[in-house]
C-alpha cells in the first residue's frame, strides 16, 4: 500500500473510470491527506452553492446525514459563519434518518446531534429544519414518510446531499437488502449497525432496532451526492462500492447510477482501491521501496510461494514486468526482499547487547534502556504488547508503563455494584456514600454526586487490574503511571477535544523518564477513538521536545491494537514469542477482568479480546513463515515513527 496516495485538489465532479489509473472505478472519488481536509473542502461546496442560491435569491435545500463523518464538515460551516459571515437564511434541510422510536431530548437522538453540532450555532430558521420524527405514532408511520418525501419534493428537491456509509454499505439506514427505487420508510437495522452504535448507547441492547430513513430513490433524486469515508474499518465496502457490481446487499452501490456523485476519502479509507493498493495492475508506475515491498509480499500471497521461490514469470503475470526490468533478475530481487524481513525479526526489542546492529532493528546501546510504553486504555500494553513489554523487562530495561485514560466508562454498572457490595459487605461501618453507590446501582437512580463516585470506583478497577498485570510482569509499582487524560473524563462515550492539559501531562513524563524508546498505539481503528487522541497527544508532544537533547537518543515504535496488524511490508521490527511467552501474555490479560467476560466496547467481534490477539500474532508468524523465513508461535509487529 502506498504510503500516501495521489492527492486532489479539488472535489468537483469527473465522469469515474475515463483514465487508466482508475479503470476500475465507477463513481468518481477524491483522495485527501486527512478528514479535517476532505471536511473543510466539502463544506466549501456548500457554502459556495449556499452563496449561489442566495445570489439567485432561492432557497438551497440540503440533505444532511449524521454520525462520525461530517462531524468536521459541520464545524468548518459554523466557522465559515461566524468568521466570514455564511448566512443561512435561505437553507432548507432535511435529514437522512432518525432511530424509532427515540424521543427528540435524547442525547442520542440525530434531532438532538444535528442542533449540537451544527443548527443552534447558524442562523437558519428552525422553520425551515426537517428532521424524521422518532415518536411519530405507529398508526401513522407510513402516512410520515409519504409526506417526508412530498415535502422534499415541494421544497424543490435535494440540491445536496450529504452522506456517510456503513460497513454493510448502508447509506442513511438503508441497509442490505434496499431496492433502487425505495422512499422514506421505517426499516429495522442490520446487526452490524447496531454493533457499531453500540459505544454509544453504551451496550448493544441499548440500540434501537428500527429507524425512519430516507430511501435509495429519494437519495438519488438530489442534483449533487458528496460521500464521505474516512479511516481503513471503511476501505473495505468503499472498495466494493467503487468498484463492484451493483447490488441491493451493498446499497451504496446504486450511487454508480448517479450521474453527480464524488466520494471524499481519506488515504486509509482508499488504501484498498487497485490504484492504492495495487497500481502495477492497473498503469506503469513509480517503484518507489516501499511499493516493491508491497507488491513483492502481495504476489507471495497472489502466487502461494515464499519470496525465495518467485520467478520471472510470476512477475510478468501479474504486471510487474517493469520492476523486473528495472531490478534485473528474480533471485536478487526476492534475496533483497528476504534480507529485509528477516532483519525485522527479533528476540531483542530493546537491542541486543555486544551485538553488531547494523542489521538489527533496533540499537545495541546503551545496553539498558529507558522504555516508555504509552498505553490508551488500561489494557492495551498487555493486549497489543504483552510478549514484548514481558521481554523487555526480563531483559533488564527501565521500564515504565504509562496509562493514558482512566477507562472507567469500559467497566459496566454491574461490575461496579459486585465491587461495591463486596466491600460493604467486609465493612458495614463503611462510608454511607459507598451505601448510596449500591443503592443507586440497584435502583438505576443515580445523581450527579453518586455518578462521580461510580466513575471513581470504576476507575479504581481499572487500576487495580492494571497493577496486577504489571506486577506479574515484575515491574514496580513506582514505573507505572495513571495519567488520567481530562479529555477522556466526560463520563460518557463522547469525549472533549485534546486539550493542551493532555498534552503536558504526556509532555510531562517524557520529559522525566528521558526514554530511549517510547511506545505507543498506532491502531486508528479504535472503534470510539480514544486510540487517535491518544497518539496525537503524543506526537505533538513529540514534536514540541524533539528538540531537546535526550531526544536524540529517542526511538518511536508504534503497535497496533486488538483490530488489526500491520502488513508484513510495513513491520520494522517483529518480535517472536514462544508458547510459554504467549501464555505468559494471555495471563496478563486476565488480570484485567472486568474487559474479559463483558466488555462493553466489543466490536463486531464477538470474540474475547485475550482470543482475537492471540489469533492476530499467530497469523502475523504464520505469514512470515509463508514468506519463507523461520516459523514462530506466534509475533508482535511494530513500525517506527520518524520525527
Amino acid at each position: 500500500m502506498q504510503k500516501n496516495a495521489p492527492q486532489s485538489s479539488t472535489i468537483s465532479y469527473k465522469t469515474p473510470g475515463q483514465f487508466e489509473e482508475t479503470r476500475f472505478e465507477k463513481i468518481h472519488n477524491v483522495i485527501v491527506n486527512s478528514s479535517e481536509i476532505g471536511s473543510k473542502a466539502v463544506a466549501r461546496e456548500m457554502a459556495d452553492l449556499i452563496l449561489q442560491k442566495q445570489k439567485e435569491n432561492v432557497t438551497c435545500v440540503l440533505g444532511l446525514a449524521t454520525g462520525s463523518s461530517p462531524i468536521k464538515v459541520y464545524s468548518e460551516l459554523i466557522r465559515l459563519h461566524k468568521e466570514e459571515g455564511l448566512s443561512f437564511h435561505n437553507v432548507i434541510t432535511f435529514n437522512l434518518d432518525e432511530y424509532y422510536p427515540m424521543e427528540k431530548e435524547n442525547v442520542e437522538s440525530y434531532h438532538y446531534f444535528m442542533h449540537d453540532h451544527l443548527f443552534k450555532h447558524i442562523d437558519i430558521n428552525p422553520k425551515n429544519i426537517h428532521i424524521p420524527d422518532g415518536m411519530v405514532a405507529p398508526e401513522n408511520l407510513d402516512q410520515f414518510c409519504m409526506e417526508y418525501d412530498a415535502a422534499i419534493l415541494a421544497a424543490g428537491g435535494l440540491d445536496f446531499q450529504l452522506l456517510g456509509i456503513g460497513r454493510t454499505g448502508h447509506i442513511g439506514f438503508n441497509e442490505p437488502g434496499s431496492h433502487a427505487n425505495s422512499g422514506t420508510r421505517n426499516i429495522t437495522l442490520a446487526h452490524i449497525t447496531r454493533v457499531d452504535a453500540a459505544s454509544s448507547f453504551l451496550g448493544i441492547n441499548n440500540v434501537p432496532r428500527r429507524a425512519i430513513t430516507m430511501g435509495i430513490g429519494t437519495i438519488k433524486k438530489a442534483k449533487r451526492i458528496v460521500l464521505l469515508a474516512w479511516g481503513e474499518n471503511k476501505a473495505s465496502v468503499v472498495k466494493e462500492t467503487i468498484e463492484g457490481e451493483i447490488s441491493s446487499q451493498v446499497p451504496a452501490t446504486y450511487l454508480q447510477e448517479h450521474s453527480n456523485t464524488t466520494f471524499v476519502l481519506d488515504n486509509e479509507a482508499a488504501s484498498q482501491l487497485t490504484r492504492i493498493k495495487t497500481p502495477w495492475l492497473v498503469s506503469s508506475c513509480a517503484w518507489t521501496e516501499a511499493l516493491k515491498s508491497s507488491a513483492i509480499v502481495w504476489l507471495c500471497e497472489r502466487v502461494n510461494k515464499p519470496v525465495l521461490k518467485l520467478n520471472d514469470k510470476d512477475y510478468n503475470d501479474f504486471g510487474m514486468s517493469g520492476l523486473l526490468a528495472e531490478e534485473g533478475v528474480a533471485y536478487d530481487l526476492n534475496i533483497k526482499m528476504f534480507n529485509t524481513l528477516q532483519r525485522t525479526i527479533t528476540g531483542w526489542p530493546g537491542g541486543k547487547p555486544n551485538a553488531d546492529d547494523s542489521n538489527r532493528p533496533e540499537r545495541a546501546l546503551p545496553a539498558k534502556k529507558r522504555v516508555l510504553i504509552f498505553s490508551p486504555h488500561p489494557d492495551d500494553d498487555v493486549i497489543s504488547m504483552g510478549g514484548t513489554f514481558d521481554r523487555l523487562v526480563e531483559q533488564g530495561h527501565e521500564v515504565h508503563v504509562a496509562y493514558q485514560t482512566s477507562g472507567n466508562i469500559a467497566v459496566s454498572d454491574e461490575e461496579a455494584l459486585r465491587y461495591a457490595e463486596v466491600a460493604v459487605s467486609i465493612f458495614p461501618e463503611a462510608n454511607p456514600d459507598l451505601k448510596g453507590v449500591v443503592q443507586a446501582l440497584q435502583t438505576k437512580k443515580i445523581d450527579r454526586q453518586t455518578e462521580l463516585l461510580i466513575r471513581k470506583i470504576k476507575g479504581q478497577i481499572r487500576r487495580k487490574e492494571s497493577l496486577g498485570a504489571t506486577r506479574f510482569f515484575g515491574l514496580p509499582d513506582e514505573q507505572v503511571h495513571f495519567l488520567d487524560m481530562p479529555f477522556y473524563e466526560t463520563g460518557t462515550v463522547k469525549k472533549n477535544h485534546l486539550g493542551e492539559q493532555d498534552i503536558t501531562i504526556i509532555r510531562d513524563l517524557i520529559t522525566t523518564v528521558k526514554p530511549h524508546q517510547i511506545y505507543a498505539a498506532g491502531d486508528l481503528a479504535d472503534p470510539h477513538g480514544t486510540h487517535k487522541v491518544c497518539l496525537d497527544a503524543i506526537f505533538t508532544a513529540i514534536e514540541r521536545l524533539k528538540t531537546e537533547s535526550f531526544m536524540n537518543d529517542c526511538w518511536v515504535w508504534l503497535y497496533r491494537g486488538a483490530w488489526h496488524e500491520w502488513e508484513p511490508q510495513e513491520i520494522e521490527m517483529a518480535v517472536p514469542m514462544s508458547e510459554d511467552q504467549v501464555l505468559r501474555k494471555r495471563k496478563a490479560i486476565f488480570y484485567h477482568q472486568s474487559q474479559k467476560d463483558n466488555v462493553m466496547f466489543q466490536g463486531e467481534d464477538s470474540r474475547e479480546f485475550w482470543v482475537r490477539v492471540e489469533e492476530r500474532t499467530k497469523k502475523t508468524a504464520d505469514r512470515f513463515n509463508d514468506l519463507g523465513l523461520a516459523e514462530y508461535t506466534a509475533m508482535e509487529a511494530f513500525k517506527r515513527y520518524y520525527f
